[in-house]
């Protein structure tokens, strides 16, 4: 039997995540992950995607984040008709991600078009992909439950568990199987959780496998306690309240929205902070919101119990508005006084976060408060090493605001969390662990601390490259 693996994206990087496994010829692509960078780079790249298309067979999806999910409709765009598997939620959240992309590049198109009329040149730019290609990639998708084993190949067969990143988030689990009966089991974490984050449950522990794909965002970074993060997330909201200053927080719609709103809740139940118009301005974030609403069987026991047992809303109380229209969104700009803002896309890179961007950063009263990742050469990245000029949508601003990061509410797994996960599995079994997702820093530090926890073989993946894989290797 003849099993390879291979990446074409998050490999010493963190977005675009993109990998194969072949096993005797049939290959299953694992993630079809938007890359976010260098714009003309992210162009080009995203749009390269249809070139490796002919030769998939299957399409797993371990979650629905944009940098994992958002070029899904490239394949079925490019001629792709197989399935695509993943977890209910999954299903349902990677659908609101594609359309939403479909409409921001729609949007933006017209934007910059209008921006060339206006300089008396002519914009011929085209989007990647539209509203048609993500209803005929939402026909593909077959719907799997954790723990439920469902066969993809003659010899490959699929099980999903929870990887307690995002709702809907999974460890995709390998079993092949030759002929003979042999088996060796291959894992990929997809983006792995953390455990005691609120709402989803704690990362499940997967079945012994042989291989580990894991990624490695924050390899070489410990986050701080969530109880430290939230008295600090008082904290600056008081501070800025008091200079009548707004707080601007990028957000990626899923997971990252609902879980601030979850401790802005506790924060203004507590009376740590001061009654202040809390705006989430996004249509994603709302649908999500929703659909978190319906997924009850990736609950926590916590939020299981305060929706089912109490009737409880974590995503809804009074201060808190949620917008849709662009009128609604433009009217936020006219609010005077303190004021919350959370909006998409969590690396400022789309969406209507720029728009609240452009009217807030030049503005010392202000606090832009970065809550997630940020991948290099995007404008999140920018923001948060305080690049003193920033550009969006083309014109240059000075950054006067004050921008402080929390790093307790990112929803990866630490180096301690990554190494304490992997180490409770059979590490006379494991004969191999493959790193992605993660940059060159954070890859080496995860890979000493992994062989000092007495992993004997610790790969960093690389672009384009070729693994074998056989059940006897060391």
């Amino acid at each position: 039997m003849e099993i390879n693996f291979y990446s074409r994206g998050a490999a010493q990087e963190v977005t675009g995540s993109r990998h194969y496994l072949e096993v005797n010829g049939s290959v299953v692509q694992i993630d079809c992950g938007a890359y976010q960078g260098k714009r003309q780079e992210s162009e080009e790249r995203n749009r390269a995607i249809a070139k490796d298309i002919k030769d998939v067979d299957a399409v797993v999806l371990t979650h629905a984040h944009f940098d994992h999910s958002g070029m899904l409709p490239v394949l079925a765009k490019n001629g792709y008709s197989g399935n695509i598997y993943a977890t209910p939620a999954t299903r349902d959240l990677a659908s609101l991600i594609m359309m939403d992309s479909a409409h921001i590049q729609a949007r933006d198109i017209e934007y910059l078009r209008k921006k060339a009329l206006k300089n008396g040149t002519q914009f011929s730019g085209e989007v990647i992909y539209d509203e048609e290609d993500v209803i005929k990639t939402g026909n593909q998708f077959v719907t799997v439950s954790y723990k439920r084993p469902i066969l993809l190949t003659p010899e490959v067969e699929l099980t999903f568990y929870d990887a307690g990143h995002i709702l809907g988030s999974s460890v995709a689990v390998f079993r092949i199987k030759d002929k003979d009966g042999k088996e060796i089991i291959f894992a990929s974490s997809g983006d792995l959780g953390r455990n005691n984050k609120p709402i989803i449950r704690d990362p499940e522990i997967i079945p012994d496998p042989d291989y580990l794909v894991i990624e490695s965002t924050y390899g070489d970074r410990l986050h701080d306690s969530d109880f430290d993060a939230e008295k600090k997330l008082g904290e600056i909201i008081r501070e800025t309240a008091e200079k009548g200053g707004k707080v601007v927080i990028p957000a990626f719609a899923i997971e990252r929205t609902q879980e601030i709103i979850y401790h802005l809740h506790l924060l203004l139940d507590r009376k740590e902070i001061p009654e202040m118009p809390i705006f989430v301005d996004s249509p994603m974030a709302t649908n999500a919101t929703a659909i978190f609403r319906i997924h009850p069987e990736c609950y926590d026991a916590e939020t299981n119990e305060a929706f089912i047992k109490h009737h409880q809303n974590p995503f809804g109380f009074n201060s808190l508005r949620y917008t849709s229209s662009v009128e609604e969104s433009k009217s936020i700009n006219d609010v005077k006084g303190p004021a919350i803002i959370i909006s998409a896309d969590g690396m400022c890179e789309a969406g209507r976060i720029r728009h609240h961007l452009i009217q807030t950063v030049e503005k010392p009263e202000n606090t832009i408060l970065i809550v997630g990742y940020m991948a290099q050469h995007t404008l999140g990245r920018r923001i948060q090493e305080k690049t003193s000029r920033i550009k969006i949508f083309g014109d240059t601003l000075v950054l006067r605001a004050r921008v402080e990061s929390l790093n307790a509410f990112s929803a990866h797994a630490d180096y301690n969390e990554i190494r304490d996960y992997v180490s409770r599995l059979d590490l006379k079994k494991l004969k191999k662990v493959f790193l992605v997702h993660g940059e060159p820093d954070a890859q080496d530090n995860l890979k000493k601390e992994l062989e000092k926890a007495g992993i004997k073989s610790v790969e960093i993946v690389k672009y384009g490259e070729n693994y074998k894989i056989n059940r006897d290797s060391e």
